[in-house]
């Protein structure tokens, strides 16, 4: 049958299975939502900015695995989208973002709202296309929609020019042929030294990234865990892709890890990586990373291996089918004495934090309590998002959204929407900071219109807390352009966008408005107010090792012997 381009994109859309879309509509991509208004089975999210229709469609794939999708129009709101696509990039989140451009006689003639986005996002996409026949669009959609997925997933963008989108073609249905893991990459000689050198361990320790929570490799990791009689950390990327209640998780690796994993890892004998990148902030000083260890990893992307650190052996493939084959030929290991000694750090270096008063610690503990760590906790970049990461047990993958790889403040808000309308039957809540709040707040409002329960938790410093800590401890106390004490009252805000609005300043006042805001079938936020200078701890100083790990007491007595 003969359609338009515009309704080729709905087609192939419900091609793969989509439900939801996130987006702003504009002048170029008039004709796609236009088409898209007589398809009510795909639910349309208008957001405040294109920014938060990029990092809903992120937070939707993360918290299901499925697709994301996002619109904008040429120009500024095919730009906007470009902090979210990368974002997702950095992190290897599946999102398809679909933009229109100006007539293809305009382009290259700094036409009005001309952007060559293409070329703008090629280094922050698995790919990207520009569509300048319409009897090739359809397959340009599906292969989109397939590279996203295949293999390290990521963001493509697809961009049409109107006249394409208006310009006839035939289309023939196509159903979506479902994306086989990549396991032609993995050989036998690699897992029979993977083998080798498991077995040989005699201090093996676990560390689990993003990678394992890609794949939905959960249940093959724990039977490995157990079969290797390991303890395991973690990277921000990869919670919840092991148990965070279980005996072995030992916590966070690096800059804000526990000492019970740097230490660890710094005396292991055999480092195991599953789905990790080694990023700067894990490694900390990278020549003196695990030095001990011999260091085996498992990866689907072969670009990972050796870039930021040597290792001694790799298995390159999907995780879940590499864990699948180990497992069948690894035998029950056993190291008491070195579990006992990781466990020994566990009960000597817990995670502390100051009482009484209201602090971020105290605040993701009451998350956790109240929630029964059943929530999809989200959050924006800074303290926060580290105190959420140590204090909220994540026990299932997906169940933890922040942006990892690029810091990206302004994420979480988008990003719980994504979830929330993802996950109707789940609680979402994003931890934020005041600062990261005040970047795309406006998507309180989008919350609003669309009625979801999810829950604001401002940690509000009134400075931009992470910055200050460097500040304090690195530079002198030279508190540049860090202080954001003017004022501004969010319940007031939250209130005039249609949100219930609270302020809590002490444990009782949080306690009492996030039982309420837990009951309630409407956005809340909570405005928190901490101190200025509470801290993350432990934390590594740039360039040292993570061994070296220190925190408020270490800090003091050092201060004391100077």
């Amino acid at each position: 049958m003969e359609l338009t381009g515009a309704q080729i994109v709905i087609e192939c859309l419900k091609e793969q299975g989509v439900d939801t879309v996130f987006g702003y509509p504009g002048g170029a991509i008039l004709n796609v939502y236009d088409e898209l208004y007589k398809h009510q089975e795909i639910r349309h999210i208008l957001t405040s900015h294109e920014q938060g229709a990029s990092h809903a469609a992120d937070g939707y794939a993360r918290s299901t695995g499925k697709v994301g999708v996002c619109f904008a129009t040429s120009g500024p709101g095919a730009t906007n989208l470009v902090t979210g696509i990368a974002t997702a990039y950095m992190d290897s989140v599946p999102i398809v973002a679909i933009t229109c451009n100006v007539n293809v006689p305009l382009l290259g003639k700094d036409s009005f709202q001309e952007i060559d986005i293409a070329g703008i996002t090629t280094p922050i996409t698995k790919h990207n296309f520009i569509v300048k026949d319409v009897t090739k669009l359809a397959d340009t959609i599906r292969r989109a929609f397939r590279i996203a997925q295949k293999g390290r997933p990521g963001p493509v963008l697809v961009d049409i020019p109107k006249d394409i989108t208006a310009a006839k073609t035939e289309y023939e249905f196509c159903k979506a042929e479902p994306i086989a893991r990549v396991t032609d990459t993995i050989r036998e000689e690699d897992l029979a030294k993977a083998l080798a050198m498991i077995k040989a361990a005699e201090k093996p320790y676990i560390f689990v990234g993003g990678g394992a929570v890609i794949s939905g490799a959960s249940a093959e990791l724990k039977e490995f865990v157990h079969k290797v009689d390991a303890p395991v950390c973690d990277s921000l990327m990869g919670k919840g892709a092991f148990d965070g209640t279980n005996d072995l998780y030992t916590g966070m690796l690096g800059m804000h890890g526990t000492k019970t994993s740097n230490l660890g890892v710094s005396e292991c004998d055999l480092l195991i990586a599953v789905g990790v990148r080694f990023s700067d902030r894990v490694l900390g000083n990278a020549k003196k990373f695990a030095k001990q260890a011999k260091i085996l990893q498992f990866d689907v992307d072969a670009a990972e291996i050796n870039k930021n650190i040597r290792v001694d052996a790799a298995v390159i493939g999907d995780l879940k089918e590499i864990l699948k084959r180990i497992n069948a030929e690894l035998p029950q290991l056993g190291h008491e004495a070195w579990i006992a000694h990781i466990l020994d750090y566990k009960v000597k270096y817990p995670l502390t934090y100051q009482e009484p008063g209201l602090t971020g610690p105290y605040l993701v503990e009451e998350i956790y309590r109240q929630t029964d760590g059943d929530a999809i906790i989200v959050t924006e970049v800074g303290q926060h998002q580290m105190w959420a990461a140590q204090y909220y047990k994540y026990k299932n993958p997906r169940t933890f959204l922040s942006s990892g790889g690029l810091g990206t403040m302004g994420y979480g808000l988008g990003a719980a929407i994504g979830a929330q309308v993802a996950n109707p039957g789940k609680q979402v809540i994003n931890i934020a900071g005041d600062g990261c709040f005040r970047m795309n707040m406006n998507e309180i409002a989008t919350a609003v219109r669309q009625k979801l329960p999810l829950i604001e938790v401002i940690v509000n410093n009134h400075v931009l807390g992470m910055v200050r800590q460097w500040q304090d401890l690195f530079y002198e106390k030279r508190y540049s352009a860090t202080v954001l004490d003017d004022g501004v009252d969010y319940v007031k805000l939250a209130e005039a966008m249609g949100a219930t609005g609270y302020r809590a300043t002490t444990r009782e006042t949080f306690n009492e408005a996030l039982k309420a805001a837990l009951a309630a079938k409407t956005p809340v936020v909570i405005d928190c107010v901490i101190g200025c200078d509470d801290k993350v701890w432990p934390m590594v100083a740039p360039g040292a090792p993570i061994s070296e790990a220190f925190d408020e007491k270490d800090l003091q007595e050092k201060q004391q012997k100077n």
